[in-house]
């Protein structure tokens, strides 16, 4: 080899190195400054999210998308700034990612069930909700799964596509709830005596709001009895401890009144050859003191 090729490869050499140096001094310089952009955008789009009063589950899951998403960006420049083919790369990861959504497709779906959550918030911590045979206090809204505690305090795990797949109830949405109640009197007594002593007793309880107000309306003639609705409003929060409250003041003060809450009865006509029986005979079979046989004896 002659002095000459030799210096042609040394030229060759320092060139290479100077533009790799180059490149490497670049990557890191666009790796630095990014990772400063990353970290700023995601300290902006909080503060700004908090100020727009943004639930704070939002905020968190927004912030961290951005800085995440900056610094897979970041990645790829940095490889193409060192010479890497980046194409072929994406491709890969592209591939990996559709064979990961694949495998974890519950999952995928559970969190984008989330999202809309999040998002939409069809509810919030400290709702009360009922979801299917569900119903409970929203303790914990996650991306996969939302926390709910039932009334008997039992912790229930609630995928979140279960929940954006069906019908969701908000008892909590408007601050108020209305209960509903059925009561039955007897059918000779006064029913707006009833309606009044009823009234009464609901507006003795400073749970039950006024407005709006209470109700007790003839609901259904019943086979043993008249049966009222009984409607009194309260605060959510008040639901349970005034449902059992207005049912026990309810009985207490129509058997202070002398209103009888009647049990279901049936009027039994005894016939004997076709012709029904006195009512000294009809007592006697009833009592079991005489028997009737029963090509004799029918009731209706």
């Amino acid at each position: 080899m002659g002095i000459e090729q030799i210096n042609a490869l040394l030229v060759q050499l320092q060139n290479f190195a100077l533009g790799a140096g180059v490149r490497f001094a670049s990557a890191i310089a666009i790796f630095f400054i990014g990772r400063w952009i990353a970290k700023i955008s995601k300290r902006f789009i909080r503060q700004a999210m908090l100020k727009a009063n943004v639930d704070p589950t939002v905020v968190s899951f927004a912030g961290n998308i951005i800085h995440y998403g900056i610094n897979v960006l970041l990645i790829l420049i940095v490889l193409g700034q060192l010479g890497v083919e980046t194409t072929s790369l994406i491709a890969v990861l592209g591939t990996a990612g559709l064979a990961v959504g694949l495998a974890l497709q519950g999952s995928l779906a559970n969190f984008a069930a989330g999202m809309l959550i999040i998002l939409f918030r069809p509810f919030r911590v400290g709702d009360w909700v009922t979801t299917g045979d569900i119903s409970g206090t929203v303790e914990e809204i996650h991306l996969f799964t939302t926390i709910v505690r039932t009334p008997d305090n039992r912790t229930v795990i609630v995928p979140n596509n279960q929940l954006t797949d069906s019908e969701i109830i908000n008892h909590s949405t408007q601050g108020t709830i209305r209960i509903d109640l059925e009561v039955g009197i007897a059918y000779d007594a006064d029913i707006d005596y009833a309606r009044k002593v009823i009234l009464e007793e609901m507006a003795a309880d400073e749970r039950v709001l006024q407005e709006p107000a209470p109700m007790v309306g003839v609901l259904a003639l019943a086979d043993s009895s008249v049966n009222l609705a009984v409607r009194p409003w309260t605060n959510i929060e008040n639901y349970w401890d005034v449902y059992f409250a207005t049912l026990e003041n309810v009985k207490k003060r129509l058997d202070r009144e002398g209103i009888q809450i009647p049990f279901p009865q049936r009027d039994l006509h005894l016939y004997t050859n076709g012709n029904p029986l006195n009512q000294l005979a009809a007592n006697a079979v009833v009592a079991g003191n005489v028997h009737l046989s029963d090509r004799n004896a029918e009731s209706s």
